[in-house]
């Protein structure tokens, strides 16, 4: 099987897979009818152990109805802004559809995954609702610069599905952690398997996708992607991974707290530099990265100094 064949292989049974492995927000999840279905102060909302503030002492000195608290402000905050990428990501889809001619699989596939992210932007966001908190979306110069990206869909079909993996990578690691607790709350649990069940089969399009291509692409636009995707995987673990600039004003996080967790030399920025390895491989794979493109990458902590 020649790598095209494979890769029209791969398209189709992801079109099988969304066909007969589909899910509903509102059917496949089992929302209260009579109550919200999340108590703000439920010990299971704390942080997990391994989260990186869990072991500050800001956190630890936290009463126990605060660190619930905290910790349902700050998953409701990461599902927001998980609202706000899936659109952008959901325009694109159709922009980079209607590239498409007459008897592509991609287009297919492209319409099934807007369906999906369709559908987790509901579960997130009933979910949302529920908690009583008020996230918010991505404003100012991100929605600035969000806007624009949809258009690559189009114009530049690789390098908008190099995003996508990026947008998708953290919080598709930081959820199949979340599943490993055993105390994890059961609604939250059961949105959650959904968007891990679904975002699979979207991250394997998107590898696959770039394998195919990328050695297509002439030079200029090789060189785009290994300068632009930092920015991109930098700007999502931030986004994913750490609290909003206003939930660090609305829980008055010290600075030596967030330093501690999310600075250099902690255990997140290894995790981060870990979680990006598989993107890394693939450029290396495909002759993107020189030494100024490494150095590039280093300095936005995706890659070890030495």
């Amino acid at each position: 099987m020649t790598s095209s064949d494979e890769y029209a292989h791969v398209v189709r049974r992801l079109n099988r897979a969304s066909t007969h492995k589909q899910h509903d927000a509102f059917l496949d999840v089992p929302w209260p009818e009579d109550a919200p279905g999340i108590d703000p102060e439920d010990p299971r909302l704390a942080l997990p152990p391994d989260h990186p503030l869990a072991p500050t002492q800001w956190y630890r000195g936290l009463p126990t109805h605060e660190q619930a608290w905290f910790g349902l402000v700050q998953a409701m905050q990461t599902f927001k802004y998980g609202i706000s990428f899936e659109s952008v990501l959901s325009q694109g889809l159709l922009e980079y559809a209607r590239t498409l001619p007459n008897g592509a699989p991609e287009f297919r596939y492209a319409l099934h995954e807007l369906i999906e992210e369709s559908h987790h932007s509901l579960m997130f966001q009933e979910l949302i609702n529920r908690a009583g908190t008020d996230p918010q979306p991505f404003s100012g110069l991100d929605a600035f610069v969000d806007r624009r990206v949809p258009l690559l869909g189009r114009w530049f079909p690789e390098l908008f599905f190099a995003i996508v993996l990026a947008g998708e990578l953290f919080i598709d690691r930081d959820n199949r952690r979340s599943l490993r607790r055993d105390d994890l709350h059961p609604l939250i649990r059961r949105v959650i398997q959904i968007h891990v069940t679904e975002e699979a089969r979207h991250l394997c399009f998107a590898r696959k996708f770039l394998e195919h291509r990328l050695p297509q692409l002439g030079p200029i636009r090789r060189k785009m992607i290994a300068w632009m995707l930092p920015y991109s995987l930098s700007d999502s673990a931030k986004k994913m991974l750490q609290p909003a600039p206003h939930v660090v004003r609305q829980f008055a996080i010290p600075r030596e707290a967030l330093k501690q967790a999310f600075g250099p030399g902690s255990e997140y920025r290894a995790d981060i530099r870990d979680a990006v390895r598989p993107v890394v491989a693939l450029m290396r794979e495909h002759d993107l990265f020189g030494a100024a493109e490494t150095r590039h990458w280093r300095r936005h902590g995706l890659l070890p100094v030495h």
